[in-house]
């Protein structure tokens, strides 16, 4: 990690995802200084003023600078929010070949400046271009991060807590595989202030239907509200800055992300959504959780969708 006064994140792309992004940070005054990079010059210097004009508001201060690769050198964290965007109809997998060849460029740009912190990547489609970021960068997979189902667990916890008339904090619930259409909820270890979610199935015939319903809505969200506005932006926003509060911090905390598995849930040499403890190290272990057989078997369809297009792209 670098070795300077305070801590130090490097934004690559301040568009609509990374605004919201800085955003959060500068609120949760999670970060000492944030250096933002992006193509749009003028655009981001309008950023970079309108954010410094509401740190004055923040907890602490934030410095917020236009930055340039050669801050990446001293960063503690390059977090990557830029690519090509997702246009209504078109999957997160129909990116790929255009996104990959944007993070190699990116990466090959923050490496060629000695980089020697973690990456977190949140362009799309997040498991492919994480696993892209880790090859280009040649860094121990425990220092590239994605952001997985951070904000697909956040909608299934939001939504169940609707349901249950309760705090999402007090869901506990994952959707776990890939961040996108084939993704799945991990329902058998899902529980509400310890109480396991499975326990209303034998009580209540048609609760699974609910959670199955509420899983669908949480799988389409990303559509809907695209298709409403253009993009997502403010909940991935927190759920970045909720990782990087967790390197940052130290936090040893569990959290859903992309993580690269060695033998988890039978997979091997693959970055896909599941839950990990993360600190200032990185991705300290993925964690492998208790699914049922009919979970289990989503699961592998959902590696076998990311694996497939992984040796597409990579052999």
């Amino acid at each position: 990690m670098a070795n300077h006064v305070g801590n130090k994140v490097v934004l690559i792309g301040a568009g609509d995802v990374g605004v919201a992004y800085a955003f959060a940070l500068i609120n949760q005054s999670i970060v000492d200084h944030l250096g933002i990079i992006d193509i749009d010059e003028k655009k981001l210097e309008g950023n970079v003023m309108d954010l410094n004009h509401g740190v004055v508001w923040a907890p602490t201060r934030t410095r917020v600078t236009k930055g340039t690769y050669a801050d990446c050198a001293d960063a503690d964290m390059v977090v990557i929010c830029a690519g090509a965007a997702q246009k209504p109809g078109e999957t997160r997998l129909d990116l790929v070949g255009k996104n990959v060849k944007i993070m190699n460029s990116i990466v090959s740009d923050v490496m060629a400046n000695d980089f020697d912190g973690i990456f977190l990547v949140a362009s799309n489609p997040v498991d492919i271009l994480t696993y892209a970021v880790w090859k280009a960068s040649g860094l121990d997979h425990k220092r590239v991060i994605g952001s997985g189902t951070v904000l697909d667990s956040a909608r299934f916890r939001y939504m169940l807590g609707e349901l249950e008339g309760v705090a999402p904090k007090s869901v506990h619930a994952y959707i776990v595989g890939e961040h996108g259409d084939s993704e799945l909820p991990a329902v058998s270890t899902a529980n509400i202030a310890g109480v396991p979610l499975s326990k209303k199935f034998d009580t209540d015939p048609e609760y699974a239907e609910r959670i199955e319903k509420i899983f669908e809505d949480t799988r389409d969200a990303a559509y809907s509200i695209i298709d409403a506005k253009g993009s997502t932006s403010f909940g991935i926003g927190m759920g970045l800055a909720r990782i990087t509060a967790a390197v940052i911090q130290n936090q040893d905390v569990a959290l859903p992300v992309s993580a690269y598995l060695q033998g988890e849930y039978g997979v091997e040499d693959l970055y896909i959504g599941t839950a990990a403890i993360i600190n200032r190290s990185g991705i300290v272990r993925a964690i492998e959780l208790q699914l049922n057989e009919h979970e289990k078997e989503r699961f592998d369809a959902s590696a076998k969708t990311l694996n497939d297009i992984k040796e597409e792209f990579f052999g």
